[in-house]
């Protein structure tokens, strides 16, 4: 064989097996094929003349027909078990929801006033992973409605602003039985309403004062950096006793509650929540959060199995939210929605809830960039804490006029005897009339507000999207540069997280000239600002904002404050006061006290080893 033929014959074979592999029919037509050689054999059968026009039902779930045999036909309210998919679709000037007749469910909501972090249409959930269904027992058999078909009373319906419309989504077991979802939407707003109405149905479906429902959701990704969007998205729940609680953030987890009777659940996401309220109360509740997705763009699957107290009637009056996690929003829905705004825990949430947003409602009402509301925030707070940094400055100068004399002793004690040494500062301290902890104290009065400041920004609906300066979102990272991922670091440089980084660098060395720090502690407060550049590189570029215009202001404090601050008077003063005899009626502070027994202590220990 000549390499011509060869060739040739290899080019054949070649050609032969890519067709096969490629031209080869799919699971899915092959599936199809089977399912059309069963209707055929059903029809001939007989069986295919079922109530609905066709035998064959689409499947949600799988986009894939299947059919339904005889005995499932005869089964309760097997004539709604086969059917095909329709999409009935409410709209309002807030919201557009499509609704599914398979399973009369919620199947999509878009939020029309709000777009994704790359101006796509903001979708909050969709696709085969949402479920909503009653589970009960009918007879002998388990039903779970997600799994039927309902037929509606109108394909759409576009609700004008100053109106109210509803439509009815029909689950039939007879003509006179049947559960009706009952969905309301006003003109304007986020909220869906829904009740559930079963018909006739005493005899068919198990009594009960409760029904069981599952409730199920892919939450789909709205913001930039889906790792932060995950990190603040969970199930959220609120009881009658007034106290909101949630699942894990950072992990899957689930969580079963019987013991007390809730409000709301909410499938939440950084900025938008959906939300179940339960106008009876839901009595028990199993919860889970898992970032196991089956699209890997989604943040994370949500699940809720709730059962819910009936009313008197006999019906489910239960209500959605569909809507942004803006405090002042969620707030005018009712049922503390708000609670939904993570404003930090303890003391850091009523900093937040009373102080914080109240200025910043206030300034927000004079139409301001939020790059300038943010600045003016900044200013109030530093005037407001102005007296605790000049009180802090003022100690730290007293301390920086002792140090000579500090130099002194410990030249005279020697370091083998730390303890004396101490023994001796506190003398000079006690004379002089200063107190070591006076610029530390202040300082640590602070620090509350600050760190509230790190949950406040975070969660501030209305930075979401909004530009300052190269920062083309306030509530997400402003990258100036990306690399490969970095441990710590991550994959970007954030410019403002820079800026911050250096403005706390040399805040803290002009803070070790003022106090005068020497040796160890001189070096200990450049490690911080490191800490910072990696933890907050992928924080909202807002929030490092408001921590470089701290710094600069503090900066100017520390300037102005200069001028009102005489070194050489608070020498003078301290000399004066070191030449005042002891008062023996003038009551030690308690931080005195306790230094001085405890270096008694330790004399007394050394004295015995001896």
């Amino acid at each position: 064989m000549d390499k011509n033929t060869f060739t040739g014959l290899f080019l054949i074979m070649a050609i032969i097996a890519g067709s096969i592999y490629f031209l080869k029919p799919s699971d899915a037509e092959l599936k199809k094929e089977r399912l059309v050689q069963q209707q055929d054999s059903l029809k001939k059968a007989g069986l295919a003349k079922a109530s609905t026009p066709a035998a064959a039902k689409a499947d949600t779930a799988n986009g894939k027909p299947t059919v339904a045999d005889s005995a499932t036909l005869r089964s309760p309210f097997g004539a709604a078990s086969i059917g095909s998919e329709k999409l009935v679709t409410l709209e309002n000037k807030d919201l557009i929801v499509k609704l599914s007749t398979r399973g009369g469910k919620v199947a999509s909501v878009e939020l029309k006033n709000f777009k994704t972090f790359d101006k796509k249409p903001l979708v909050l959930f969709s696709g085969p992973q949402t479920h909503f269904g009653l589970v009960f027992s009918a007879g002998e058999k388990k039903i779970n409605t997600d799994e039927y078909y309902f037929t509606s009373t109108a394909p759409e319906l576009k609700v004008a602003e100053n109106d109210s419309a509803s439509v009815t989504l029909r689950l039939s077991y007879s003509a006179t039985q049947y559960i009706d979802y009952v969905y309301s939407l006003k003109g304007t707003g986020y909220k869906l309403g829904l009740t559930i109405k079963p018909t006739g149905l005493d005899g068919v479906i198990n009594n009960s004062s409760s029904v069981n429902l599952n409730w199920a959701a892919s939450l789909h990704k709205q913001e930039k950096d889906i790792k932060q969007e995950r990190q603040y998205s969970t199930v959220y729940y609120y009881n009658t006793e007034n106290h909101d609680d949630y699942l894990s953030v950072s992990k899957d987890d689930q969580k079963e509650i019987s013991d007390k009777k809730m409000v709301w659940v909410a499938f939440k996401q950084h900025f938008f929540s959906n939300v179940l309220i339960s106008k009876g109360g839901i009595s028990k509740s199993n919860l889970a959060v898992s970032t196991d997705v089956t699209d890997s763009a989604d943040v994370k699957q949500m699940k809720a199995d709730l059962t819910i107290a009936r009313a008197t009637d006999g019906t489910v009056p239960l209500e959605f939210y569909f809507g942004p996690n803006r405090y002042s929003t969620l707030k005018a829905q009712g049922n503390d929605l708000q609670k939904l705004v993570d404003l930090g825990w303890g003391p850091l949430k009523y900093i937040n809830q009373f102080a914080v947003l109240p200025v910043f409602n206030f300034l927000k009402q004079f139409n301001w960039n939020y790059g300038l509301i943010i600045l003016a925030l900044t200013i109030v707070l530093k005037l407001v804490l102005s007296p605790l940094t000049y009180k802090s400055y003022l100690s730290m100068a007293k301390m920086r006029v002792l140090k000579p004399e500090m130099d002194e002793i410990k030249t005279k004690v020697g370091e083998d005897n730390p303890t004396l040494l101490q023994q001796e500062y506190l003398k000079l301290y006690k004379k002089a009339g200063v107190n070591p902890l006076g610029g530390c104290l202040p300082l640590l009065i602070q620090m509350p507000i600050v760190i509230a400041f790190f949950r406040f920004f975070p969660s501030l609906f209305e930075l979401r999207g909004e530009s300052f300066l190269w920062m083309h979102d306030l509530s997400t990272y402003d990258a100036v540069v990306t690399f490969p991922n970095i441990p710590l670091i991550g994959d970007h440089i954030s410019l403002m997280c820079l800026l911050m980084t250096i403005s706390t660098l040399i805040y803290t060395y002009f803070n070790n000239q003022i106090s005068g720090a020497t040796g160890q502690m001189k070096y200990i407060g450049y490690i911080t600002p490191i800490i910072f550049l990696a933890t907050l590189n992928s924080y909202p570029s807002g929030l490092n904002y408001y921590y470089f215009l701290a710094n600069m202001l503090t900066f100017l404090q520390q300037y102005l404050i200069k001028f009102m601050v005489d070194d050489k008077k608070i020498h003078a003063q301290i000399q004066e006061n070191k030449k005042k005899p002891d008062d023996p009626k003038k009551k030690k502070s308690g931080f005195g006290a306790r230094m001085e027994e405890m270096m008694r202590q330790q004399q007394a220990q050394a004295a015995k080893k001896k």
